[in-house]
């Protein structure tokens, strides 16, 4: 949400700043009076469409500022055969989760569906490798379910005890 504020800020700027310069070019009045008009519709719209954006999924093609992230936390997946698939993924150091789409490839939505269900089966989360990696190598599965955690050792207080037979003098 915190874009939304800088990124609409910039464009305010922007906006205000050629509008001065139109204003303050030697052209007519009618020119001057169009180039503030303008700019005032400009400013509710830009917020507008910035706004209706959020709710949208970002193409992970489009990620440049964190697209060397090694992998990504899957909270929430929807395949729609043909159109893409879309991920609701928590990076590390991001404090809110985020929505992404892919292009649809089949492989990888098979993959994503078989890590799911293996999740699902062994009560663990789900992981993305490389989320934002143009490539399309067959390297390894980009989606997989993370392994049951070992269990916690178990605290020896005293040391063990040894059966002593009775029978034996030593």
């Amino acid at each position: 949400m915190d874009d939304l504020f800088h990124l609409f800020a910039a464009g305010l700027f922007l906006a205000a700043l050629l509008t001065s310069i139109s204003i303050w070019a030697p052209r007519r009045f009618f020119v001057k009076a169009a180039a503030v008009g303008l700019a005032a519709l400009f400013v509710p719209l830009s917020y507008a469409g910035l706004s209706g954006l959020l709710s949208r999924p970002k193409p992970a093609s489009l990620e440049w500022a964190r697209k060397t992230i090694p992998e990504a936390a899957v909270l929430g997946s929807s395949i729609r055969e043909g159109e893409g698939i879309y991920l609701w993924l928590q990076m590390p150091n991001v404090g809110e989760p985020r929505a992404y789409v892919l292009p649809w490839n089949r492989q990888m939505a098979q993959q994503l569906q078989e890590a799911t269900r293996e999740a699902e089966k062994s009560g663990t989360g789900l992981r993305m490798r490389l989320p934002f990696e143009r490539s399309l190598d067959n390297r390894e599965p980009k989606f997989y379910a993370l392994p049951q955690p070992a269990p916690p050792l178990k605290d020896a207080v005293e040391p063990p005890t040894y059966f002593k037979h009775p029978s034996t003098d030593a």
